[in-house]
């Protein structure tokens, strides 16, 4: 009897997968992208149906070309605008440095800081702003005769609320921090930092030269969520009396129901065609490398 060659014995011997595999996982993966797309797309159809459909008038778009000059939409989207752009600029000077400080320096805390940086996350919106509240109410009463007196004063300036961008800030930074983290591990940090420093690059220029034109997609990343969460966020600006634009929506909704349900589908359509030429932008740097 012949005897079996090497080569033949692992052929015979090997699994072949099985004939009907790759079909179901396509069935299975069309049958979840189908329960999201129902999910997603029937409460926008609808609400896009409640705006232009008007008892007599049948289908009409009139509450779109209502949204611009409606009152104070203008004001409160730029004011929103406005707090997205501050809150983006600080998070971003705070949390970008420390990372860096801490991965090339002292390693050690890096759990630490991830720690601190997600801990927003476990606190209620609520009680966060119970507490905002309280120490509003207490500052004028007990800093009256300090120079602080009109530092917490200005901060609560309608026109341009500061301690909505410092709350902003905190209710950002989980969202901040992933997104860099990502960023930060995706290239040699410390291999850059040394070259860099061996040319003579001093630290500002280093950071603004070096480390940030390698993480364009990391904060172009950390940049829309976190003007996502300001354009989005109503809790805190309502309960603080603040004007945002998500507040002038939830205020004109009682008078103006069809224009508000408008305002709130034309937003969504416009943060969503943002994220799409976000994730573009970062897919055709990712090929490009």
């Amino acid at each position: 009897m012949a005897a079996l060659s090497p080569q033949t014995l692992p052929a015979a011997t090997k699994a072949t997968p099985a004939p009907g595999r790759p079909h179901r996982i396509r069935v299975w993966r069309g049958a979840i992208l189908l329960v999201a797309a129902v999910y997603f797309l029937v409460p926008l159809i609808a609400s896009f149906a409640f705006t232009v459909k008007t008892p007599g008038k049948g289908v009409t778009l009139d509450a779109y070309g209502q949204i611009f000059s409606a009152e104070g939409f203008g004001r409160a989207l730029l004011l929103s605008l406005g707090l997205g752009v501050a809150t983006i600029a600080v998070v971003l000077l705070l949390t970008l440095p420390a990372m860096l400080a801490v991965r090339l320096s002292v390693p050690r805390l890096r759990p630490i800081l991830e720690v601190v940086c997600t801990l927003p996350l476990v606190v209620p919106p609520i009680t966060f702003v119970a507490g905002i509240s309280k120490v509003l109410q207490w500052g004028p009463d007990y800093l009256a005769s300090t120079p602080f007196y009109q530092t917490i004063i200005s901060i609560q300036n309608p026109d341009f609320p500061v301690v909505l961008v410092l709350t902003y800030v905190v209710l950002a930074l989980p969202f901040v921090y992933r997104a860099l983290d990502a960023g930060l591990s995706a290239i040699d940090a410390r291999t850059l930092v040394e070259a860099a420093r061996n040319l003579g690059a001093s630290w500002p220029h280093l950071l603004l030269r070096v480390i940030v034109p390698n993480l364009r997609a990391a904060l172009a990343n950390a940049s829309f969520l976190t003007l996502a969460l300001v354009l989005g966020e109503f809790t805190i600006a309502r309960l603080l009396s603040f004007q945002t634009f998500p507040v002038w929506i939830y205020t004109i909704s009682g008078s103006q129901a069809q224009v508000s349900v408008a305002v709130s589908v034309f937003s969504l359509l416009i943060t969503w065609l943002l994220l799409l030429a976000l994730s573009s932008a970062g897919a055709r740097q990712r090929s490009g490398k």
